[in-house]
């Protein structure tokens, strides 16, 4: 039985992840601004009221954890906006960046003492952060975020291999959820087994890789 650690738990996607962990006989803690009932329901260990665009959250989240040894961390949390040339918001962009590129860094810092050998990072980035595969443009905040948190996956892939620590960036599919407006092709928990499926086969022989929910190897 394994100990995962989802950020961004309370819907969408990371509810889902932590649905199918719990499912599955792992411990789960699953970490929030705040919770809501249907991961109540869940059963598992909720930390909520964790900002992770926040220093001194996190770090309050650290130490509540302090002595919890992670086989898991599963940075999760994310916000989207949808900002076009003739329309820059900077402050939303900046919320993006805290968010989506220094939260999962700012995270996995703060629980580095959690993990040891065979533990596992996965970040959950989005194909929107590939620099070659950008052919329409738009989403400033978004795809530049994305692109960051992709950067920083593949240097803490390198940073934490020493360590015995496999970490693998992933693209959940174009998901129905509320962050997308339930718009979308895939639906939560075709998209959490998908994630699941290409954590649980991470090794520190794939460590770095930026790969697609369903398999396929992602450009940069």
């Amino acid at each position: 039985m394994a100990t995962a650690l989802v950020t961004g738990a309370n819907r969408g996607i990371g509810l889902e992840l932590c649905r199918q962990l719990a499912a599955r006989g792992d411990q789960v803690i699953a970490v929030c601004r705040k919770a809501g009932p249907d991961l109540d329901k869940l059963g598992v260990r909720v930390e909520q009221g964790v900002d992770i665009a926040d220093a001194d959250s996190v770090e309050a989240l650290a130490r509540r954890l302090e002595g919890v040894s992670l086989d898991l961390l599963l940075n999760n949390a994310g916000v989207l906006g949808q900002e076009g040339l003739d329309h820059l918001d900077f402050e939303a962009i900046r919320r993006q960046f805290e968010v989506n590129a220094l939260g999962p860094l700012r995270v996995t810092a703060a629980l580095l003492p959690l993990l040891s050998k065979g533990s596992k990072v996965a970040i959950v980035s989005s194909r929107m952060g590939s620099i070659a595969d950008n052919s329409s443009g738009g989403s400033y905040g978004y795809r530049m975020s994305k692109a960051a948190v992709n950067a920083a996956g593949r240097s803490l892939a390198n940073d934490l291999a020493m360590r015995g620590i496999a970490v693998v960036i992933l693209h959940p599919g174009f998901v129905r959820t509320a962050m997308t407006g339930h718009n979308g092709m895939v639906d939560p928990p075709e998209s959490a087994r998908g994630l699941l499926a290409r954590i649980d086969e991470l090794g520190l022989e794939s460590t770095g890789r930026f790969m697609h929910m369903s398999g396929e190897e992602l450009p940069w």
